[in-house]
């Protein structure tokens, strides 16, 4: 009987090996069968397409391997092959939390690999048929053709706005329209530049050939190429629209004419005719000295740091009654500030590797707007956000190690992933405050708030008791195993941008002018400040969340001093 029973289970051995067996080589055939597919696909697709028109691939793009399908307008047998792999971020994930989704690192990056290579051996796509693109699909502007477009040296000195997934002409046109400029120019299809002259080189109309991100059929320029329109028309209803910010009363400066480049002196001048007046100049500052108008920026002789007593400029607001002596009023017109817009990569690369280090909802979006506006650098991060590389943190998708950023945002802390970082900047926000605002991110994105709905469920105590031991985590962690620590507080950078905006970037070994950061200052918001209804005395953290958040601030504010840095700021203390 033993024997029988002996003889049965060797013979199952073998037919449970040969299911594997079998089943390895099927799953091998199919691998192979799909390749040799493949093959003739890409075969047949190199035959028989045309070469009449060519459309070049984006420097940005193809350095890292990454191109838009959208921006491949000939949809023809190539495109059969792994699109897919055009949208997965150029990340490892190993030591992601364990909220993310893992991914296999080693697969993707070969993927990639294969994918830049395939395209870069292919000759370029072919866009036969993109003379027929609209230019009048559903805007209003005035085309007014197809001009040159360089980068480092704009023709459209004015706004800069991206979105890389949902651009149109119309956004672009209203855009601008709003800010008070003439014109509005597309390039790269996603790409929106705003000026008030028109750039001086024209080019072929063939080459505005790319489709705008968020609207087929239309043309939203091209490679180093823009297409303009006239927003003359559209700016009448976008006045109303338009905000100028009064910035308070100031000294004059002492020689006015080298401190604001255009001038204007008008009997009964008004706050709206001198704010028109400027932006027209593309000023994003308008000063009013009785009956006399001032165009200019913030700089050393004109900072705007200090204002003087409201009363002096006769509190009423009204410019003709503005003090005519030592004193102006000074308005933030709709035209931004470009002087601290132009970003790029790191030309070689960087030999320390910074981390900006946060826990989620301590600003750390804010901060890498700082970051690149001041050093004129781009930022990377450990992870990838579409949302954050659609409105222009190119940085997003470069790989994290890549070391062409100046810096990687990054909320990881454990011992291994703070150690492959040679330096970092600590930002730490208010607990309160910092789960709040990820508990909005979690449920309305970056620039929304939670519904009161949201609030009240189950999941707001949950998210309290996971997330805040984690921000005390995160700083204790860092403060251990950090090697070089800049610690930032939030409210200390919101409240003095520019002496610990300096800070921060003579940590990361950059030197930048005055007039630079006070651009940034001018600008200090970006795109990124929560819209809508806010609630006003809104208090979500019942006492027994109070009580745990307090032990954790108390912890933290311990190991800080015991780290001899300043310890946490006085609002942070205990409710």
């Amino acid at each position: 009987m033993a024997k029988t029973f002996f003889r049965l289970q060797k013979f199952l051995r073998r037919i449970q090996f040969l299911l594997f067996f079998l089943t390895a080589a099927y799953l091998m055939a199919g691998s192979l069968l799909l390749l040799q597919r493949t093959r003739l696909v890409i075969q047949q697709g190199s035959r028989g397409t045309p070469t009449n028109q060519v459309l070049p691939v984006p420097e940005e793009m193809s350095r890292v391997g990454i191109i838009e399908p959208r921006t491949l307008q000939s949809p023809g047998p190539r495109l059969l092959v792994r699109m897919d792999a055009l949208q997965e971020p150029a990340l490892d994930q190993q030591h992601s939390p364990h909220w993310l989704v893992s991914r296999n690192s080693e697969l993707r990056q070969l993927r990639r690999r294969w994918f830049h290579r395939f395209t870069s051996d292919q000759e370029p796509l072919q866009t036969a048929g993109f003379k027929a693109m609209k230019h009048t699909a559903e805007h209003k502007g005035t085309y007014m053709g197809c001009f040159t477009h360089d980068s480092r040296e704009r023709t459209l000195k004015g706004a800069v706005f991206y979105d890389l997934r949902k651009m149109t002409v119309a956004h672009c046109q209203e855009a601008c329209a709003e800010r008070a400029y003439s014109y509005a120019g597309l390039a790269y299809g996603a790409e929106c530049y705003c000026g008030n002259s028109l750039p001086a080189a024209a080019a072929k109309p063939e080459e505005c050939n790319i489709e705008c991100k968020g609207e087929k059929g239309s043309v939203c320029g091209g490679v180093n190429r823009l297409s303009v329109y006239g927003v003359e028309e559209l700016r009448a209803p976008a006045r109303r629209r338009r905000n100028v910010i009064y910035r308070g009363c100031f000294r004059v400066p002492e020689n006015l004419t080298d401190t604001f480049p255009a001038s204007l002196i008008q009997p009964n001048l008004t706050v709206e005719m001198c704010s028109e007046f400027c932006s027209k100049k593309e000023f994003p500052l308008a000063v009013i000295r009785g009956q006399e108008c001032y165009c200019g920026y913030p700089t050393r002789r004109f900072p705007l740091g200090e204002g003087t007593d409201g009363l002096r400029c006769s509190g009423t607001r009204n410019a003709s009654s503005a003090a005519a002596g030592q004193d102006c009023l000074v308005y933030q017109t709709p035209v931004q500030d470009t002087r601290c817009t132009d970003r790029k990569f790191l030309t070689t690369k960087s030999k320390m590797f910074v981390a900006l280090s946060s826990f989620p909802g301590a600003g750390n979006t804010w901060a890498r707007h700082l970051i690149e506006h001041a050093t004129g650098y781009y930022t990377g991060s450990y992870y990838f956000d579409g949302a954050l590389y659609n409105k222009g943190f190119k940085g997003e998708k470069d790989h994290w190690r890549s070391r062409r950023t100046i810096c990687v945002k990054t909320h990881e802390s454990g011992k291994t992933e703070i150690e492959m970082f040679d330096s970092a900047i600590l930002l730490i926000r208010n607990p309160y405050k910092s789960l709040m605002a990820e508990f909005n991110r979690k449920y309305a994105g970056h620039l929304g708030y939670a519904t009161d709905r949201n609030w009240r469920s189950k999941e707001w105590p949950d998210f309290v008791n996971s997330y805040a031991s984690w921000w005390a985590s995160h700083v204790l962690e860092w403060l251990k195993y950090g090697k070089r620590l800049l610690v930032v507080h939030y409210e200390d950078l919101k409240q003095s941008l520019i002496p610990k905006l300096k800070e921060m970037v003579e940590f990361l070994n950059v030197t930048v002018t005055e007039d630079r950061l006070l651009c940034v200052e001018n600008n200090r918001d970006g795109n990124f400040k929560r819209s809508g209804a806010k609630q006003k005395n809104f208090e979500p953290f019942t006492q027994e969340m109070k009580d745990l958040i307090n032990r954790y601030i108390l912890t933290v504010d311990e190991a800080l001093r015991g780290r001899n840095f300043s310890g946490l700021p006085r609002e942070y203390v205990p409710r």
